[in-house]
């Protein structure tokens, strides 16, 4: 016990040692802005395997390495074959419905994974404080009825997709979406600023939890980035 506790903590601390560094290039706009004619793949803001037990190493390394990849490599051939060199990736997402296909499936995978990676913490979980509480005890009337319709949202969307804790009008909505779609695109029902997301295609968590998704998603609370939530509130 005294052994897994000490690499748990290394864990912690290498990734916090991560974060400092990358944190100019993970920040704002950037994040979503293309690179002069190509978007690229944001580095993770930890180790591969800082998530653990919760996320697996493997699970990670394939997510991000590979599937996170692929949409920024087919994106950029997409948004090339569109002429649409140079755009901001919000940009492209409040005008999805004006563009190929190949456009809204791939830019809504490099939006929702950059997002989804700066979402999750080594040192997250609990619950969280300040404005964040407030905002969640305003809207549904306490953290645990929170986690309750966030936890059915990501557990009933049939398929593959996406479940979303929203900030609309100063208040606090929960919703999924289907396959790579995301909040911002005027082609979504559930419109608003995304906060929070929950990854529930196969991919994310079938290595580890296998068709257990309700498993994955009660791990999910104990890695969320409540920092993070507060920024984007």
């Amino acid at each position: 016990m005294g052994n897994d506790n000490s690499r748990r903590d290394f864990i912690k601390k290498s990734a916090i040692l991560t974060i400092a560094g990358a944190g100019m290039r993970l920040s704002g706009n950037n994040l979503f802005a293309a690179d002069g004619d190509a978007f690229s793949l944001p580095a993770l803001p930890y180790p591969h395997e800082a998530l653990e037990p919760y996320i697996d190493s493997q699970t990670m390394q394939i997510h991000h390495g590979k599937h996170h990849k692929a949409y920024v490599d087919n994106l950029n051939k997409a948004v090339k074959e569109a002429k649409l060199e140079n755009i901001k990736l919000e940009d492209l997402m409040k005008d999805v419905s004006k563009y190929p296909v190949a456009v809204r499936n791939n830019g809504g995978g490099h939006y929702n994974h950059s997002l989804f990676w700066k979402l999750m913490s080594p040192a997250g979980g609990g619950e969280p404080a300040g404005k964040v509480l407030q905002t969640i005890n305003a809207s549904f009337g306490s953290f645990s009825a929170m986690q309750e319709k966030f936890n059915a949202a990501a557990s009933s969307r049939f398929g593959s997709g996406w479940a979303w804790l929203v900030l609309k009008d100063g208040k606090l909505i929960i919703g999924s979406t289907a396959n790579q779609d995301n909040p911002l695109m005027d082609v979504s029902e559930l419109k608003g600023k995304p906060v929070l997301a929950l990854d529930v295609w196969e991919h994310a968590y079938y290595l580890k939890y296998q068709n257990k998704r309700a498993d994955y998603v009660n791990a999910f609370w104990s890695v969320v980035n409540w920092g993070e939530v507060s920024k984007l509130m």
